[in-house]
């Protein structure tokens, strides 16, 4: 198993834990998370790959993880997750580029690269 394979397992085993520890939190939560991520205005792969950004922003490995498992699986190609990562890397500068190792890592392990 990969390492980012491993971050969406310990997101997995965090909110089974929270749905037990804080059951009412944990369900508002999921509940407006699903309900932000149904297609709208935008679609899935769309919402997957602002979240790429966003993730990468936040300087979080588990969401990027997370939203680049998301936008590949909703078909966004690897360029694209790109594109949508050089975004916070323009917002955000160095701390952010240096955040393409991790989403360079994902993108190999979830496409086999």
């Amino acid at each position: 198993m990969g390492t980012y394979t491993e971050k969406l397992d310990e997101i997995k085993t965090l909110i089974e834990k929270l749905q037990k520890e804080s059951p009412k939190q944990t369900a508002a939560f999921n509940q407006f998370m699903m309900s932000v991520e149904k297609p709208g205005a935008l679609g899935s792969k769309d919402k997957d790959l602002i979240n790429v950004a966003l993730a990468i922003a936040a300087q979080c490995e588990w969401c990027i993880a997370l939203h680049i498992k998301g936008a590949l699986s909703h078909g966004a190609s690897r360029e694209e997750v790109i594109d949508a990562a050089m975004q916070a890397v323009l917002m955000h500068g160095g701390p952010a580029l240096m955040y393409m190792i991790p989403v360079e890592k994902a993108l190999d392990e979830f496409t086999g690269a």
